[in-house]
């Protein structure tokens, strides 16, 4: 006789896959730097008594995470020498990215920003890129290493990881440095050196994890010959080196419209990429390296997605850069409004942070669930209309006296819904990928997806100011619709779904015709 409660419990199952479980520590691995090159190393900066202006100027550490897409396609294509070989491509990289990252926490644990800003500052660089590079290739891995009916599980897991990683290194650090006697108004170095020790012991986490995991089973196209992977890394190097170069001198435009700052924003990264390409056109004319070398490493994976989803690519790119806009508008000015609002800090601490997380992590799951069970497209569109949805739970507040319960209630819809919306869309990403130039292509969506919402979300306060709260939510849950009606429109282009899979190749492709002529 069959129990009931197997039946309920089964989907469940998935996250008990060793795949699956093997994410929340790559995750965790993942989160865990982050905090250390903004909020905690922000308050460190402040303690030994550096400026506003300084400290500030630490966050372009942070450019790494917004332009591995630039050097994701080298993780696709060039072998490590031994490591490759001993550990697999993936693993090489994964594991040498980790290696430097670890020496860079631990680098920053023995300076003193008070008086060797300059060493800190290449330390936290150091530290940005590494962990930005782990990021793509775990992103790689997790998408190589499993089907993809596991892929919305995978992601779950993986954002569980990470937000337990980025409360250790926030939250966590913290405590640390507060019990070691540095939260006092005498700057305690020791105190936050020791904490970044400690902080980089425990990022170990990620590369036992990557010992203990198996290579991807997949076929690779390298750059096998030494001559012609040293040409290419130079050539890298070089359009790396002029994109920088005018990335950082173009002209300051002092102007406060924030609309305008995004156009010149986009601009400056426009001339940038361009300028590259220029450089990477020259060394090809002066056959310093190969053509095809280039092509295939750098822009071979931007083409054929182009020309596999030339039906749809317009329809596509409009769903990455809109699907999260509804959430992150709405969360720039989330703890203002519930401030505004007279609730207490301890009260929004406790339900925004602890009670936000649980019910993040359970939205996550469902959603692993949910795709499980349907599949990627269903769940995708039930994250877009929980998220727009639940911002107008939010304008209910604004008519209410401050109420605790109905605030924890909001509180956990809303991040309920957005648990499972970041899980759906980590999984429809990685479902548009193809598993050629997994890298490559991963890294660019996940750049682009954000470029869009940050520009909106800076005319947050402004709108809040001149409309209301009410009227804000309600403008942010309407921006959350367009995205529901592009789902569905290009449903019939979802229907090369088989299952969980998203038709990746030409061959594919073809093959999915031949058969449902």
């Amino acid at each position: 006789m069959n129990n009931p409660l197997n039946n309920i419990f089964s989907p469940f199952s998935i996250y008990l896959d060793v795949r699956v479980i093997r994410l929340l520590f790559l995750g965790f691995s993942s989160g865990l730097p982050i905090l250390l090159i903004f909020s905690t190393l922000s308050l460190w900066l402040k303690s030994a008594g550096i400026d506003k202006g300084t400290i500030t100027l630490f966050s372009w550490a942070g450019l790494s995470y917004g332009f591995k897409f630039l050097w994701a396609p080298l993780l696709d294509r060039v072998p490590i020498p031994h490591f490759s070989s001993k550990y697999g491509h993936r693993k090489s990289w994964l594991f040498t990215s980790q290696l430097i990252l670890i020496f860079a926490i631990f680098n920053v644990g023995f300076v003193d920003p008070s008086s060797n800003l300059i060493l800190m500052a290449f330390s936290i660089t150091l530290v940005g890129f590494a962990s930005a590079t782990q990021d793509a290739i775990i992103d790689a891995y997790r998408i190589e290493s499993a089907p993809d009916s596991l892929q919305t599980a995978m992601s779950s897991f993986y954002i569980v990881g990470y937000r337990v990683g980025m409360i250790t290194s926030g939250a966590g650090s913290l405590y640390v440095v507060s019990f070691l006697g540095g939260d006092t108004k005498e700057y305690n170095v020791t105190s936050w050196q020791y904490t970044y020790l400690i902080m980089g012991l425990i990022q170990i986490v990620g590369i036992i994890t990557c010992l203990l995991s198996p290579e991807p089973n997949f076929k690779r196209n390298l750059v096998k010959k030494t001559t012609e992977k040293i040409k290419l890394l130079l050539t890298f190097c070089m359009g790396i080196v002029s994109f920088v170069l005018v990335y950082i001198n173009f002209p300051e435009i002092n102007i406060n419209d924030r609309f305008a700052i995004a156009l010149i924003g986009l601009l400056k990264l426009t001339l940038a990429v361009a300028t590259a390409t220029i450089i990477f056109y020259a060394l090809i004319q002066v056959r310093f390296v190969k053509n095809e070398t280039v092509t295939d490493t750098f822009f071979l994976p931007l083409q054929k997605f182009f020309k596999i989803h030339k039906k749809a690519i317009i329809y596509l790119f409009l769903i990455i850069c809109l699907y999260r806009i509804a959430d992150i508008v709405l969360g720039v000015v989330a703890n203002l409004f519930y401030s505004d609002l007279g609730y207490k800090l301890v009260q929004i601490a406790s339900y925004s942070k602890f009670w936000g997380l649980l019910a993040t992590i359970f939205g996550g799951f469902l959603g692993g669930v949910l795709a499980y069970k349907t599949n990627i497209y269903y769940t995708l569109l039930t994250g877009a209309i929980l998220s727009a949805g639940s911002n107008l739970l939010f304008a209910i507040l604004t008519f209410t006296e401050p109420n605790s319960i109905l605030l924890l209630t909001v509180i956990v819809a809303d991040n309920l819904s957005g648990g499972l919306a970041s899980t759906a869309f980590v999984a429809f990403l990685s479902s548009l990928t193809m598993k050629k130039f997994t890298a490559s292509q991963f890294a660019l969506f996940t750049s682009i997806m954000l470029f869009i919402p940050k520009i909106i979300s800076g005319y947050s306060g402004s709108i809040v100011d001149s409309f209301g709260y009410n009227y804000f939510f309600i403008f942010t849950a309407l921006l959350g619709t367009p995205v529901i009606f592009l789902i569905i429109f290009v449903k019939k282009y979802f229907n090369v779904f088989k299952g969980n899979q998203f038709i990746r190749d030409r061959e594919d492709f073809e093959k999915f015709n031949k058969k449902n002529r």
